[in-house]
């Protein structure tokens, strides 16, 4: 579309702050490969070894893959006539697309603003990360999921979080008077993000300063443990947990747990609070392949090559699920469960996924042995609006491929 295309661009196709500006649509299309221009970050290194390949077939197959992916049609879920794989690519706004069978690449396919070095907001699948590194710390011994969170942060003082336990919070079941309407300019999301900006606070301003200040003042609503609830501010307490127990930011534990040996090639980068707080709930930025390498890693349970980089327990325990009869408020999902920041399907094959706002998703079938990952720009955030035409379509490919 043009969008900061020129030196200097056009007036009319250029971005800036503040955040109503760089992250409405279709302007979004554009600012969700380029974050860091708009926000501080630290780096997820990948630190200097070399990337661990991912083994492709020769060109000729793999395009022949692609062409026989693209041709797949599916039955969207609700009424609607049948789809191709290729129209759902399109329709879903996706920047980017990459699909593993048994470690092997079988479709890699760039659109929009991502290229092939490029890297790309995913959103709250950075949730799955933390939840992940939650979990390793847990069968390591390191976290209590019993504890109660002032036993593990005692200056959380009288917040809601205060006695919930560790588990509530990772599987977010919690209690908490919190809105995440992202169409609601009034919703807590907003102040919770006048909180975290990492810009200087307007005149006036009189409410708390980053993250953790805002989860020292959450007020209670419900019961802790009786429903499942997505908020995100249960991602950034776990944060929070986890750099208590370390002694380390998310963003330096994701370095040397996962990416450096996992063989990631290229540095992720985590947006910060005006504190330097890591967003542990949605500010990664990473590559398509290196997401791709995560989703094997999860479907080889904790394993890369000769080394088991955590326990193969930490994927079982995900891929089990959580409580079902908690878990409500998504159709689509209907009969899954959320544990652990991971979203559990419960269908025939098994498979679960992390998931993001805009349709970011890593999708993995432990029966078809296949990792999907999408980055895509939908203009709007609710996943929802198109998990009638994704869902659907990644059984079909799933299908597609174990006929092979």
């Amino acid at each position: 579309m043009g969008w900061m295309q020129g030196f200097p661009p056009p007036p009319d196709k250029q971005i800036t702050q503040p955040d109503s500006v760089y992250f409405s649509f279709p302007r979004l299309r554009w600012s969700v490969c380029h974050l860091r221009e708009f926000l501080p970050t630290e780096e997820i290194s990948r630190g200097l070894g070399a990337p661990r390949p991912l083994p492709r077939p020769p060109a000729e197959g793999l395009a022949r893959l692609r062409a026989e992916i693209d041709a797949l049609q599916f039955q969207p879920l609700g009424d609607g006539d049948p789809m191709t794989w290729e129209a759902a690519f399109h329709a879903n706004y996706t920047d980017g697309m990459l699909i593993l069978h048994r470690g092997e690449i079988v479709y890699e396919r760039y659109a929009g603003c991502l290229a092939e070095d490029g890297k790309h907001a995913i959103m709250s699948m950075t949730k799955s990360i933390t939840g992940l590194l939650g979990q390793i710390l847990v069968a390591e011994g390191v976290l209590d999921e019993t504890a109660l969170v002032r036993d593990i942060i005692p200056e959380i003082g009288d917040s809601a979080f205060a006695s919930a336990t560790v588990r509530q919070v990772m599987d977010m079941t919690t209690g908490l008077a919190y809105s995440e309407d992202y169409a609601d300019p009034e919703a807590d999301i907003w102040r919770y993000s006048a909180a975290a900006s990492p810009l200087p606070k307007p005149a006036g301003y009189s409410g708390p300063n980053g993250y953790w200040q805002y989860l020292q003042q959450v007020a209670p609503e419900g019961r802790h443990g009786e429903a499942f609830h997505y908020k995100t501010i249960n991602s950034d307490m776990l944060g929070w947990l986890i750099s208590r127990v370390t002694g380390q930011s998310v963003t330096a534990l994701a370095s040397t747990r996962l990416w450096r040996p996992m063989g990631a090639e290229q540095d992720a980068y985590q947006t910060v609070d005006g504190l330097g707080v890591p967003f542990a709930g949605g500010g990664v930025s990473a590559g398509l392949r290196d997401l791709g390498r995560l989703g094997q890693l999860m479907l080889d349970r904790g394993r890369v090559g000769d080394a088991q980089l955590f326990a193969s327990e930490v994927v079982d325990r995900i891929a089990a699920g959580g409580d079902r009869a908690k878990f409500s408020g998504f159709a689509a999902l209907e009969g899954g469960s959320y544990t652990s920041q991971w979203w559990v399907f419960h269908n025939a094959h098994g498979a679960y996924a992390a998931r993001g706002v805009h349709g970011q998703t890593i999708y993995v079938d432990p029966t078809a042995q296949m990792v999907l990952v999408r980055l895509a720009s939908y203009p709007l955030a609710q996943n929802g609006f198109i998990d009638p035409t994704s869902l659907p379509a990644y059984q079909a490919v799933a299908e597609y491929l174990m006929a092979r």
